[in-house]
């Protein structure tokens, strides 16, 4: 009698998928970027402050009726926002929609964004396709996403009672999380890819000059979302001079350098001019650098894409006065640039790890 067991067949292992996990995640991360995109119009048509009550569910319904609509606008008309600004412009029903329509589309997206994201890592997880070393790291995308709607939420209660408009601090914390989220997906995805085309579970690594430019991109980024919260783009419509003037007259010190460097427009106007600059110079040598690498030279090319395209956009959309459709390309591109220093980042990673 033959007592050999019998070898395991490959059909009875569980089957890995990396490269189909990693379409999923580029997919999310491509629907993230929309969501940052439709939260930039949002918030330079002053829309975020339609819809006044979280209903994380049954708020994916819009008002369907008249007396739905008027409701919704009653509620709206209790807001500081309305009763200083709007009223007195004698806002109308149909001026109300169509503010309500952006942040309804906004918060929509969210929507979408966390289903395509639970349905598909619920399934994964039962095929049991989720590489090892990969499931914390969606469940931790899974939750930073749960925070990210919490987050967006606690940002519209900040202008729901005392201001005309919510705190630029939550909205830069709102947008910087989103942009992180967006940035891990890919990061993730960019590691399984490796994954499926080598067979080896080698996670790209963060390195010392990765780190120093995401970083100045960060404070770029930061800069850039007080701008757009304090409205500071409307402070000068003149470029490279503000005002006439190389350094703007307007900054008010008299409450502190802190209070001038996080919520005077003037100075955050001159800091997001002219920090781009020292972002653009570590780019060019970051993107240099990783030119030269094995799969570097498409990354490099998308980051001198992305910020030559991101600076000439910068100062149209001053020239312009801040003309929506200019400003929400300039918040699309600078999405794109953190994706395309990502990817940059991710080669030179994958060098080191």
């Amino acid at each position: 009698m033959d007592s050999t067991l019998p070898l395991p067949r490959a059909t009875d292992r569980p089957a890995r998928r990396p490269l189909a996990i990693s379409n999923w995640l580029m997919a999310v991360a491509a629907m993230v970027f929309l969501m940052v995109v439709v939260g930039g119009i949002t918030r330079l048509t002053e829309s975020g402050l339609s819809i006044t009550e979280w209903k994380p569910v049954t708020g994916a319904i819009p008002p369907l009726t008249q007396s739905e609509w008027q409701h919704a606008f009653e509620l709206y008309q209790r807001t500081p926002e309305y009763l200083e600004i709007n009223c007195p412009a004698g806002m109308t029903l149909a001026q109300f929609k169509f503010i309500f329509f952006w942040e309804w589309l906004h918060r929509l997206i969210g929507r979408l964004i966390g289903v395509v994201f639970a349905v598909p890592l619920v399934w994964f997880a039962a095929k049991r396709a989720i590489p090892q070393g990969y499931g914390w790291k969606l469940v931790g995308l899974l939750v930073l996403g749960g925070l990210q709607g919490v987050l967006g939420w606690y940002m519209v209660m900040s202008g729901l009672v005392d201001r005309t408009d919510v705190s630029h601090f939550r909205l830069s914390a709102h947008l910087l999380l989103a942009l992180t989220i967006m940035a891990a997906c890919v990061w993730v995805a960019l590691d399984l890819r490796q994954l499926a085309k080598t067979g080896a579970s080698r996670p790209a690594r963060l390195n010392g000059s990765s780190v120093i430019v995401l970083a100045a991109l960060f404070i770029q980024l930061l800069f850039g979302a007080w701008v757009a919260g304090l409205n500071a783009g409307q402070v000068a419509n003149d470029w490279p001079t503000m005002q006439g003037r190389l350094y703007p007259d307007g900054v008010d010190w008299s409450r502190g350098a802190l209070h001038a460097f996080t919520n005077d427009p003037f100075l955050i106007h001159f800091i997001h001019r002219w920090w781009a600059w020292v972002v653009v110079v570590l780019l060019i040598i970051f993107a240099r650098h990783i030119r030269q690498l094995e799969g570097g030279r498409a990354a490099s090319i998308a980051i001198h894409s992305a910020f030559g395209t991101q600076v000439l956009l910068g100062i149209f959309t001053v020239l312009s006065g801040v003309a929506i459709w200019l400003a929400a390309l300039h918040q699309a591109v600078g999405a794109g640039l953190v994706i395309a220093t990502v990817w940059g980042a991710h080669v030179l990673g994958r060098k080191t790890a």
